[in-house]
Order: C-alpha cells, then sequence, then structure tokens
C-alpha cells in the first residue's frame, strides 16, 4: 500500500490517479479518502489527483501522543505532496481538511495553486468558542467509551447533515457506514487535538488578509456553522470568491456531486488561465 511518511514518522496512505496539473483532496472529520471518489473519478480526466487518509484514519497510521494538532495536519498533507515530489497543488478540502488547505495558504503559499474551502469554520464563532471545546472533548469521550459505530449514530442526525439525508439516503447511509468503521482512537485524537484545539479562524483577520492564493470558498445555505465563516472569509481572503449552494448541508462533495465538481472544475480552470483576480483594493478598503 502507497505510504508517505510524514516528519515524525507518521505513515500516511493516499491513492492517486490520472495526469495532468495536480489537485489534492483533503477529508472533513467524518470522512476519510474514500470519500472523494466521485472527485477523483471526475477530476482525473484532466488533473493528476491524489487523495489521502490523515492521520488516525486507516490504512493510515493511528499514532499515540499528542499529535493530532492542526500543525500536524496541514504538514502531512504537504508530506503526500513531498514524497511525490510535487511542488505546488490545488488544494480541495471539505470542513476539517478546507481549515487545513488554509493554513497551507497561511504558512505555506508556495505550494498552493489555488484553495477550495467547502464547509470551513465550523466552531470558530468566539462567543461559543469555549462550548465549542467542551463539546469536542465530550465526543472525543463517547469515541473512546461508546465506539465509532455508536457516534455515527448521532452524528448522521445532525442539523447539517439532514440535507443530505433527505437528497439521498442512499449515499447518506453509505457515508455513516463508512463513519462507524474509524478508528475510535484515532477519532477520538482527532477530535480532541485538532476539532477541539484549532484557533479560530475569526481570530486571524490580518493574516488571512495577506493569503493572495486564489481562493474558492463553498457553502451550503442550510449549513448554520459555517456560514458565518465563509462569509468572514470572503470579506478577508484577497482572491476568494463565494459560491452558495441553495438547499444544502454539510457534506457538499457527495451531496451536489454535480454542482461541486462544476465549480470547482471552473475554478481550477480560471485560475490556470490566469483569469481569477485579486480583489480591487478600493473594494477592500470599504471594509
Amino acid at each position: 500500500m502507497p505510504h508517505a511518511t510524514t516528519r515524525d514518522d507518521v505513515r500516511i496512505y493516499f491513492e492517486e490517479t490520472g495526469q495532468g496539473s495536480p489537485i489534492i483532496f483533503l477529508h472533513e472529520f467524518a470522512a476519510d479518502y474514500t470519500n472523494w471518489e466521485p472527485q477523483m473519478r471526475y477530476f482525473s480526466r484532466g488533473h493528476r489527483c491524489i487523495t489521502y487518509s490523515a492521520r488516525g484514519y486507516t490504512p493510515s497510521d493511528v499514532p499515540d501522543g499528542e499529535v493530532y494538532t492542526y500543525k500536524h495536519f496541514y504538514t502531512d498533507a504537504l508530506a503526500v505532496l513531498d514524497h511525490l515530489k510535487i511542488e505546488r497543488a490545488h488544494l480541495v478540502g471539505l470542513s476539517m481538511g478546507a481549515y487545513s488547505s488554509l493554513q497551507i495558504g497561511l504558512n505555506a503559499p508556495q505550494r498552493a495553486l489555488s484553495m477550495t474551502l467547502a464547509g470551513v469554520g465550523s466552531g470558530s464563532e468566539i462567543e461559543n468558542l469555549d462550548n465549542w471545546r467542551k463539546q469536542c472533548r465530550a465526543n472525543a469521550e463517547q469515541f473512546e467509551t461508546l465506539g465509532s459505530a455508536e457516534v455515527a449514530k448521532v452524528t448522521r442526525e445532525a442539523p447539517s447533515r439532514i440535507p443530505f439525508l433527505v437528497k439521498d439516503p442512499r449515499g447518506h447511509a453509505d457515508f455513516y457506514a463508512a463513519l462507524a468503521r474509524h478508528d475510535a482512537k484515532g477519532s477520538a485524537n482527532t477530535m480532541r487535538g485538532f476539532q477541539g484545539g484549532r484557533p479560530s479562524i475569526y481570530t486571524m483577520p490580518d493574516a488571512i488578509r495577506g493569503v493572495v492564493t486564489p481562493a474558492l470558498i463553498i457553502c451550503g445555505d442550510e449549513d448554520d456553522p459555517c456560514v458565518g465563516a465563509s462569509l468572514f472569509l470572503k470579506k478577508h481572503l484577497p482572491a476568494a470568491g463565494l459560491a452558495m449552494f441553495p438547499k444544502s448541508g454539510h457534506v457538499l462533495n457527495l451531496e451536489e456531486p454535480a454542482l461541486f465538481n462544476e465549480s470547482v472544475e471552473r475554478f481550477v480552470t480560471l485560475v490556470e488561465a490566469g483569469r481569477w483576480p485579486m480583489r480591487d483594493p478600493r473594494s477592500l478598503a470599504a471594509h
């Protein structure tokens, strides 16, 4: 099985297919490398596509210790690119993967051709940050005591997940059956370290204003925890566009695969043609 090795000797499982400019897909907390299959099949017609499972998600390693911070997660993506000798790639991330993509834009912008930030920013509200972190710790304990199968039963009924159920009950069932098979220790560590420990995006407006990487923000209009954060990023990222998917929740790449693929493909095409401009400074000054 193909693996890349991180700086701290964690093996990251990846798959790749296709030829052309590279796209790397970064999954959300409830997913793994398999959940990008519709995008791997579609975009590999014209691109070199890479998907991987983050640390804590088999068949990648599930290490022990406090090695699940947001810094570990975004540098793991870079480790996969390094292993494949890819200098720059289009980053396509959902939720946790979108946050990691943004961190690459902040800390290693030379590695990013573009950033697609889908379902980004849940848990970022400053006024609720302490409660969010407390809930993440409680969720981690649930993974450890009840196991992934029981936690999946609760997660699948979260409000932002219901649109997926309504539109595609079969896909929804498959998605949460996969979540039920996740390594409980890895999920607990990720929930405690990444989800409950990452800085809120609302605390870094000045840094975000300095990210000139072309960005596409995608949000479902029924994904309430991400709407405000998506608008915040649109306001502060100087080369960002915002796509709001109607009657859509959190799992955008599976809930609306055709619309998602079309939106990302148009974005990547415009970026590669040099037709995704920065915002006019006069419009930024108004904010």
